[in-house]
C-alpha cells in the first residue's frame, strides 16, 4: 500500500500546530488564574498543602485539554 507523504506531512504539521496551541492555552489559563487570585498559587499548593486549590487548578487544565481535543477532533 503506497504512502502519500504529502498527507502524512500535513497531519504532522497540524499535530504540531495544535500541540503549540494547547501549550499556549495552558500557559494562558495558568497565568490568568495566578493574576485573578490574591495569593500565590505555587505557595498555597506547595507550602500550605492546599488540596482544594490543586483540584481547582487541575480542573482548569483538564477543561482546556478537553477544548483543545474537541478542536482537534473536529
Amino acid at each position: 500500500m503506497p504512502t502519500n507523504w504529502d498527507v502524512v506531512l500535513q497531519q504532522v504539521i497540524l499535530s504540531l500546530l495544535f500541540t503549540g496551541l494547547g501549550v499556549v492555552l495552558f500557559g494562558a489559563a495558568f497565568w490568568l488564574m495566578s493574576k485573578v487570585t490574591p495569593f500565590s498559587i505555587r505557595e498555597e499548593i506547595e507550602t500550605d498543602q492546599n488540596t482544594a486549590l490543586a483540584i481547582v487548578m487541575a480542573s482548569v487544565i483538564l477543561g482546556i485539554a478537553l477544548i483543545v481535543a474537541a478542536a482537534i477532533h473536529g
